[in-house]
This record gives structure tokens, sequence and C-alpha cells, in this order.
């Protein structure tokens, strides 16, 4: 039912609105029934009668935009836990298959021993009628004598017992064919519930395989850029030592004071006197002034 924007419809999901129990919580409640309420008077409003059309379809968009958020290897995790799912149900159908087995089995005997029990009947049944056919009017078996009318009656019951036991084994032979029917049935389906198993293991360990090799070249291809700030440091770091060490090198080269060397040089060159420094430097001068 919508509540398209006219006063009829309206008052109807105003009578609507009313109605709502009041239990806990009623406000919050009917203000949500009052908003969903609008909302659909307004969206049949707007689209007409395709309004449910166009809600149906945002639904859709909205269930595949969700479905392909999910990540690919979290549904192939899903896929194999509902793989897994199926042990329980082979299990389930290898206990049904062997109750079936034994009761089978059971049933077999019982119908072999059945059939013995009235080929016996039979013969015993034949044996009477063949005293019967003799015509005499007294029988004498296994050492008792027997008249004609119980030789007689004894057959009517044997042959009628034999006729229900007939019946009974024809009963269970139909009942043994379908339980072995059954069976065969139940054996085939997990026979193929068993392979569909192993085939599905077998496709989800290529898919997760594949899964590994794709998220493997996503990685190459996007390759996340290392940090390279630490060994920026340990570069500028190894720089600076291999200055410092320059112009160590190039002070010893110098013979710069106090670089450990031996001062040899004052030796090889004496600190001379001052006054025989100035003779030395003016020493023409000073043979003028003598002559």
């Amino acid at each position: 039912m919508s509540c398209a924007w006219n006063g009829k419809t309206w008052k109807h999901c105003q009578r609507i609105y009313q109605k709502v129990p009041q239990w806990g919580g009623q406000a919050m409640f009917k203000k949500m029934i009052l908003g969903g309420l609008v909302m659909m008077a307004a969206g049949t409003f707007v689209f007409g009668r395709g309004a449910f059309s166009y809600v149906k379809t945002v639904g859709q968009e909205i269930r595949q935009t969700v479905k392909s958020q999910v990540p690919l290897d979290f549904e192939v995790r899903r896929a194999q836990q509902v793989v897994e799912d199926l042990v329980p149900e082979i299990r389930k159908a290898m206990h049904v298959i062997a109750e079936q087995q034994v009761e089978v089995e059971a049933l077999e005997q019982a119908v072999s021993r059945r059939d013995v029990g009235l080929k016996q009947q039979k013969e015993a049944i034949l044996a009477l009628r063949g005293n019967l056919a003799e015509g005499e009017t007294q029988f004498v078996i296994a050492g008792k004598s027997y008249s004609q009318q119980q030789v007689e009656k004894d057959l009517e019951n044997r042959f009628r017992r034999f006729r229900l036991a007939e019946e009974t084994l024809a009963h269970e032979q139909q009942i043994l064919t379908a339980r072995k029917a059954a069976l065969q049935s139940n054996e085939e389906q997990l026979a193929t519930l068993i392979s569909t198993k192993r085939e599905l293991e077998a496709e989800l360990a290529q898919l997760d395989a594949r899964m590994r090799a794709v998220q493997a070249a996503e990685a190459v291809t996007k390759g996340t850029p290392l940090d390279d700030r630490p060994l920026n440091r340990a570069k500028s770091l190894i720089a600076e030592l291999n200055k410092q060490l320059d112009v160590k090198e190039r002070l010893l080269e110098a013979g710069y004071p106090g670089a450990g060397m031996i001062p040899i040089e004052q030796e090889m060159n004496p600190k001379l006197d001052i006054s025989q420094e100035v003779d030395n430097y003016f020493q023409r001068e000073l043979a003028d002034q003598t002559l």
C-alpha cells in the first residue's frame, strides 16, 4: 500500500499512524512510521506508479556496490568454508547408508529364511496331498494313525498358512527391492558428493594460487614506495664524515702546527740575532761608511 499525496489516501495513512501500539519507545517508533509514510508518499508523488521499480533498482544497485567492495580473499575464504560445511553432510549420509546396509542385510536374511520355510511347507503339503490321492481312509504318519478327515483338515490349514506366508514373502521381497534401490541411490549420491567436494577443493586451491599471483603482481605494479629517509640520513652522515676527514688530511699535508709533526725546519733555519740580521741586510751601506 502506498500513501499517494491526495486527501483520501493520506487520511488513511494517518489512521495507520494513529493505530501504532502504545508500548515503550513509541515516540521513536511513530516517528519512523511517519517518516516511512512520508517517503512513500513523496516517492509516489514524484515517480508515480513506477516508484516501486525505482526503489527495487536502487536496492539492487546498493547490493551490487556492497558486494563489489568485499575483498576477493574474503570471498575465497567464504567459499572454502562452504566446501568445509559439506563434511557434516557427508558424515550424516554415511551414517544413514550404514543403517540402511544393516537393515537390508537383516531383511535379506529374513526373506531367505522365509523362502526356505515356504519350500518345506510346500513339500509337506504335496506329501499330504499324495497320501489323500491314494484313496485311503486311514493314514499312518510318523508312527501315528490319522483319519482322512484329519489329514484333509491339516492339509487345509497348512495350505492356508502357506498362502499367507507366500504373500508375506512377496511383500518382504518388494520391501527388500525398494530398500536396495534406496540404498544404491544414497550410495551414488554420497559418491557424487565426495567426488564433488574433492573437485571443489582442487578448484579452490587453484583459485587461491591465482589470487595470490594476482595480488603479488598488483603489489609489484602499485609498488608502495619505501621510506628512504633513514637511508638519506645515513648517506648525509657519511658524506659529512668524509668531508671532515678531507679537511684534516689537507691540514696535515700543509704542515699545520699541532698536527703532530717533528719541527725539523727550526733546526734547518736557526733564528738569527736581530743585530746580525740588520748588519747582513745593510752590509753594503755599512762598508761605504767605513771608507
